[in-house]
């Protein structure tokens, strides 16, 4: 599906990790190597210095391709595996393998960060490590797989790298924020609210802490690297001690 590099042509030479390693461990051969090179540029880094590396993109633009493209395929994959579940099932275990921390942990397992592409600042920041960046970056690699081989390849991709995540669990995943707000609902209670109680920590790894409460059944706090993650924390608790006979 792309264009063939001119020979003696070396995109695939970052001045870091061998990207050309990546596309092994891909275990696919691209046909036009900068589509990978793009896929683990990030934004911070794109346009810096003189030639042909300064005009290659950054991820985002992959990223979109790639997080719809894996959409696609955990639907297909879903509706195969589980032909007997209903629509709020599979939405329910879409979510969960479609989330950034499936994607980041996918990235992990490829050891994603070591050839990404970073403004030297970005790195001094401990971006390699970033559970958002490499989720972007996953997302970016299945785009850009997608853009060389098709969804042959791109489907093959993922039905590798998630098929461990769609055995991990026989029933849909609970997300503890939706329990929580099933739970008060059902008594005829408001919805849980939310209130940030602190954010502490660098600026590359945050801690904030977060209070939920739920009508006349009390509170309980979580912490996480995200406020996202320390609502689920909390609910997670306050969910522990409201079902605790």
């Amino acid at each position: 599906m792309g264009t063939p590099v001119a020979p003696g042509a070396n995109p695939l030479d970052t001045g870091g990790a061998d990207v050309a390693t990546l596309a092994a461990a891909l275990g696919h051969v691209f046909t036009d190597p900068r589509h990978l090179l793009e896929a683990v540029t990030h934004p911070s880094v794109a346009g810096i210095g003189r030639g042909p590396r300064a005009a290659t993109g950054h991820y985002e633009r992959l990223e979109f391709l790639g997080d719809r493209v894996l959409g696609l395929v955990i639907a297909g994959w879903l509706l195969e595996r589980f032909p007997d579940e209903n629509e709020g099932g599979l939405a329910k275990r879409h979510t969960a393998l479609v989330r950034a921390e499936a994607l980041a942990g996918v990235a992990e397992n490829l050891d994603l960060g070591r050839y990404l592409r970073l403004a030297p600042g970005e790195a001094d920041a401990g971006g390699r490590a970033k559970p958002a960046i490499l989720a972007d970056a996953c997302e970016a690699v299945i785009g850009a797989l997608y853009l060389d081989g098709g969804l042959d390849v791109a489907g093959a991709f993922i039905r590798r790298h998630w098929a461990g995540r769609i055995d991990a669990a026989e029933l849909p995943p609970v997300e503890p924020k939706t329990s929580l707000q099933e739970w008060a609902l059902a008594r005829g209670l408001p919805l849980p609210v939310y209130e940030q109680v602190s954010r502490s920590g660098l600026d590359h790894e945050p801690v904030f802490t977060v209070r939920v409460a739920v009508q006349g059944k009390g509170s309980e706090m979580g912490s996480g690297p995200s406020k996202r993650a320390a609502e689920k924390v909390a609910a997670l608790q306050l969910l522990k001690r409201l079902e605790t006979p």
